[in-house]
């Protein structure tokens, strides 16, 4: 390769951004999270449990070098020596600014109550069925909880808790919902490449539906059930509309085919839906999958279109009703 080494390549590819970031431009780190960061010039790029992600140009990476070229534009050969001269200075000397420490969180689940009455009825008036409901309780991937934090306005209140289990069943993800408040917060140290994930009846199941939160997988769950839909599919939550967790999903499940992106039916949701179908149309690991674009039809999301329906059918047996009533 003209001007570098494949060594000195591999060498610039083996530094994160974030430690080059914090060596070189310390000034560039706002810290907006006990794991997080984001920088002064490029707002929607977060740095987030060693990796990166630029929501505005729908790309992500670990390393500075992927950085360097895919956000600020730099040529190849340049970034690397940008990197490589990094790495000399740091072992020249040590930098010439203090750098604190991330502080880093060790991940602990929310403890369970005994019963969650409350997180159901908070579901159940979301219309979720009590079925699907029942079936997350058992799997351990929803239960409730009480937050903790004695310096939080929500100290003690009641929260569903949306978990997300990696290969073992063990507990290394929560993101937590008020129920009586609009608490939003994912656990602290959880870690985002296992998002909470409804698991279709057969394990192998090659069908993904991909939501942006919980309560939207738990919505398109509960209409299958109403209208008998015959298609075993797993359900996963973005937590949002980056592509980390699906990524990682598919790369643990690589039995995978096809691939529905029932992202938000707004201008967000649809945009972030396409970014993700051409980022894995590129990505070589997932070219066997076959992605459509699906925003729910009747609704924002998955839960408004829930609602939406049982509501049109109340009306609608209310007024077969008054008629037959009208005839008698």
């Amino acid at each position: 390769m003209p001007g570098v080494s494949s060594e000195q390549v591999e060498l610039a590819r083996g530094v994160d951004l974030l430690s080059y970031l914090q060596t070189r431009e310390p000034h560039e780190l706002r810290r907006t999270g006990p794991r997080e960061y984001r920088t002064k010039t490029h707002g929607s790029l977060v740095i987030s449990n060693g990796k990166w992600y630029w929501n505005r140009g729908g790309f992500g990476s670990r390393s500075a070098l992927d950085f360097l070229i895919k956000v600020r534009g730099m040529g190849f050969v340049d970034a690397v020596e940008m990197i490589l001269g990094f790495r000399a200075s740091l072992a020249v000397s040590a930098p010439s600014v203090e750098i604190p420490e991330p502080i880093k969180y060790k991940f602990y689940a929310p403890k369970p109550v005994a019963v969650p009455k409350r997180a159901a009825a908070y579901l159940q008036r979301r219309r979720i069925s009590g079925r699907v409901i029942m079936r997350a309780i058992n799997a351990g991937i929803l239960y409730e909880s009480k937050y903790y934090n004695p310096e939080s306005k929500y100290h003690n209140a009641s929260v569903c808790v949306f978990a997300g289990k990696d290969e073992s069943s063990k507990i290394v993800f929560a993101a937590m919902r008020g129920i009586d408040s609009d608490f939003k917060q994912d656990k602290a140290g959880s870690n985002k490449c296992y998002n909470f994930h409804i698991p279709a009846k057969n394990p192998q199941s090659r069908q993904l539906a991909v939501f942006e939160s919980p309560i939207d997988a738990l919505s398109h769950a509960t209409l299958q059930n109403r209208d008998n839909w015959p298609v075993d599919m797993h359900r996963l939550s973005l937590g949002g509309t980056a592509q980390l967790a699906l990524a990682a999903f598919l790369e643990r499940n690589r039995q995978i085919t096809r691939v529905t992106l029932h992202l938000d039916n707004d201008a967000a949701g649809i945009t972030a839906a396409r970014k993700i179908k051409a980022q894995l149309a590129d990505d070589r690991r997932f070219k066997h999958i076959r992605v459509s674009v699906n925003p729910p039809r009747g609704g924002k999301d998955y839960n408004e279109v829930l609602i939406s329906r049982i509501i049109i059918e109340r009306e609608q047996k209310q007024l077969i009703r008054r008629k037959a009533e009208l005839l008698l």
